[in-house]
């Protein structure tokens, strides 16, 4: 039996239900995915040998994964730039500077060898579904979390951009529905979180939450605290205001290569396509009383004794 066939025949055995109405989706190891990604993660697992150095940047869909790799890279690579230095974020967006391990084991027998260390990676993937080499090697790994109505609102936009203008919309009501059951991409959203919260709580040092709100609120102590995590705080105030300012969703969205750029993926899409509001609450403009309510006892009944806040 070819690979295939192999997929296929799993695929017939897993639980299948739709997103919306708009595609299917397959529960895999207890998450949702579409048979591209079950193909990919079992790639991942089975493959990818993670390093002592490596950083996994983790996020569930449209929680800020663009900024986060865009603030790992400055940290990481960039902190502070020579008078006269191209600042690389005005080279390439940073979905295509910083790859998720979905776009690279898309190819299921990549050649990675030729990544300097430290290595940065990024993946939506849930924890229980990283290879063990991630979790039993002393990598970092950072989750970036968001408020659930400002995720889901961001996810429906992302999608229904993302499908091209020849397709059918996905309705609103629909796609709300499928968030609440966790039937969308890499849901449950709720267990998605869970599970690194519950480890960022088990292993500090190995595994650090942050929280978008957070982000936008106050980011100075929040991006001095990612630094001191990953090992590379910064030798000058002014170098944080810096990375601050050059990673800031209004920057980023307005630079040339943001603007008119296509994102070197699998899907070839905009890069434009990775940004949109960047703002907390503009869930209120979609939501009725009656969905802020429905969400709020998901929520509720879903992160109850675990410490976890994820307030709007």
């Amino acid at each position: 039996m070819d690979s295939v066939e192999s997929l296929k025949a799993k695929l017939d055995q897993l639980p299948q239900e739709s997103f919306a109405g708009a595609f299917n989706l397959y529960e895999w190891e207890g998450f949702w995915y579409h048979q591209d990604l079950i193909k990919c993660g079992m790639a991942i697992q089975s493959k990818f040998e993670a390093l002592e150095d490596d950083v996994i940047l983790t996020t569930s869909m449209k929680t800020g994964t663009t900024w986060l790799k865009a603030l790992v890279l400055c940290i990481m690579k960039s902190q502070s730039l020579k008078e006269g230095e191209e600042d690389p974020l005005e080279k390439a967006n940073p979905q295509a500077s910083l790859k998720s391990l979905e776009e690279i084991y898309f190819n299921p027998n990549p050649d990675i060898s030729g990544i300097s260390s430290p290595r940065l990676f990024h993946t939506h993937f849930p924890y229980r579904a990283l290879p063990d080499s991630v979790k039993n090697s002393n990598c970092k790994i950072v989750y970036l979390v968001r408020n659930p109505k400002d995720t889901f609102v961001s996810m429906w936009d992302f999608l229904n951009r993302a499908k091209g203008p020849n397709r059918p919309g996905i309705p609103f009501e629909a796609a709300f529905e499928s968030f609440c059951k966790g039937v969308h991409l890499y849901g449950p959203f709720f267990d998605h979180a869970l599970e690194y919260w519950t480890e960022s709580l088990n292993r500090p040092d190995k595994v650090l939450v942050l929280k978008y709100e957070d982000l936008k609120r106050d980011p100075k102590e929040q991006v001095k605290k990612l630094a001191s995590f990953l090992g590379k705080p910064f030798a000058k105030e002014e170098d944080i205001d810096s990375v601050i300012w050059r990673c800031s969703i209004e920057r980023l969205k307005n630079l040339e290569v943001n603007k008119t750029g296509v994102t070197d993926t699998v899907r070839k899409m905009p890069n434009s396509t990775f940004f949109r509001l960047g703002v907390v609450g503009d869930w209120k403009n979609h939501f009725t009383a009656e969905m802020s309510e429905s969400l709020d006892q998901v929520k509720c009944k879903k992160l109850e004794g675990s410490g976890l806040d994820l307030d709007d």
